[in-house]
């Protein structure tokens, strides 16, 4: 039977890496087979094997969602001794045609879990895709950032970052930045390619932007050269590349 062409949106692979997921102090899954889900639009989900779940930790809760690309989903609670999470998983037991591979599967909302495993080692947000590549590269290009027309930081030693789907981003060392300009910030965010941000804020002329630099500390062994660099927003500042300025995108932490 031909595949609907909404459901043509999603790709299920078969994933080779071990995951394990762990809330409320047990471990609630751990498979060797688990499926992932790429959904256009959406960010990556694995769907766990039941027999490689601790399904008598989760009863079934009230209510049905239905999903054009997958079918009627149904919900999960977990409990475990005296905690219980409401809603935390989903399954399409009687999926659509050409998803049937999932009905003998189970997905879980991921910031309801407390820690999520590739192998041996923690992910966090969402899984990687396989198919995204994230590049560090270092360059001798001329680099130079401005806003309220005063030079914030310039340099021709950047990394640049090229990530898949987004804009390619300036990582500066902090030697080549004014850090008098800049004031630290609260916020942080997590990336899985990347890891931990810590934000900070320029101000200029008496004006502060908010969270307009991200740098990490400490970022995951796969993407070491960007380790203590700043990078600013190019949709937010003025952004120099070898003299040109460049076209302000629309586009995330990088």
């Amino acid at each position: 039977m031909a595949e609907p062409a909404k459901a043509r949106e999603v790709r299920i692979e078969r994933s080779e890496r071990r995951v394990r997921v762990r809330a409320c102090g047990e471990w609630i899954a751990d498979t060797a087979s688990p499926l992932l889900m790429l959904e256009r639009g959406r960010v990556p989900v694995y769907y766990l094997p039941k027999g490689d779940v601790r399904m008598d930790l989760l009863e079934r809760a009230p209510g049905r969602t239905h999903c054009d690309t997958k079918g009627e989903a149904a919900y999960y609670t977990l409990r475990v001794g005296g905690l219980v999470e409401e809603g935390v998983a989903w399954s399409y037991e009687h999926p659509i045609p050409g998803r049937e591979q999932l009905a003998e599967y189970i997905a879980f909302y991921w910031d309801r879990m407390d820690h999520w495993f590739e192998e041996d080692e923690e992910v966090f947000v969402h899984p990687r895709d396989p198919h995204k590549r994230v590049d560090a590269i270092r360059s001798s290009r001329h680099v130079r950032v401005v806003m309220s027309g005063e030079t914030v930081a310039e340099t021709t030693r950047p990394v640049l970052l090229f990530e898949t789907g987004l804009p390619t981003r300036y990582y500066i060392p902090p030697q080549d930045v004014r850090l008098e300009l800049l004031e630290p910030s609260g916020r942080r965010t997590q990336c899985p390619y990347k890891g931990v941000a810590s934000y900070h804020s320029v101000r200029v002329g008496g004006a502060l932007a908010e969270d307009v630099v991200w740098h990490y500390p400490f970022p995951i062994p796969e993407c070491p050269k960007i380790e203590g660099l700043l990078a600013f927003y190019s949709e937010r500042v003025d952004l120099y590349v070898d003299g040109v300025l460049q076209e302000r995108l629309p586009g995330r932490t990088g």
